[in-house]
C-alpha cells in the first residue's frame, strides 16, 4: 500500500475551485515551488469520465471508488491509501456508489 501524504507544506492553494459534473466532483489545485502541481479533491456518488492531458496518478485519501482505464476492459476498485496510475492522453470512467471519495491528483511529466 502506497504512503500517501496527510498535508503539503510550502505549497500555493489556488482558492477557486475546480468543479464539475453539477457540483459532483469538486477539487483544489495546489502548486509547488517545483513548478508540479496536483489537486485535492471530493467525488460523491455517481459515475464520471475524466480525459486526461498528462499522465496521473490518483491516490485515494478516503472512501472508494470503481475505476475502467480508457481501452481496457478490467474495473478495479480502490479504496483508502491505494492508488492507480493513468496514462497520458486517455481517459478514465470512475464511480462512487456511496459516501464521498477524497482524492490526490498528481500530474507526472
Amino acid at each position: 500500500m502506497a504512503h500517501i501524504s496527510a498535508e503539503f507544506r510550502g505549497v500555493t492553494a489556488v482558492t477557486k475551485a475546480n468543479v464539475y459534473f453539477d457540483g459532483k466532483v469538486v477539487s483544489h489545485t495546489i502548486l509547488f515551488p517545483d513548478e508540479s502541481k496536483k489537486t485535492l479533491g471530493l467525488i460523491y456518488p455517481g459515475k464520471f469520465h475524466f480525459g486526461t492531458d498528462k499522465a496521473e496518478l490518483m491516490e485515494i485519501v478516503a472512501g472508494e471508488c470503481a475505476v475502467k482505464l480508457d481501452g481496457q476492459d478490467a474495473v478495479n476498485t480502490y479504496s483508502a491509501g491505494q492508488t492507480f496510475d493513468v496514462p497520458a492522453k486517455s481517459g478514465f470512467d470512475i464511480e462512487v456508489k456511496t459516501g464521498i471519495c477524497e482524492y490526490i491528483c498528481s500530474f507526472i511529466g
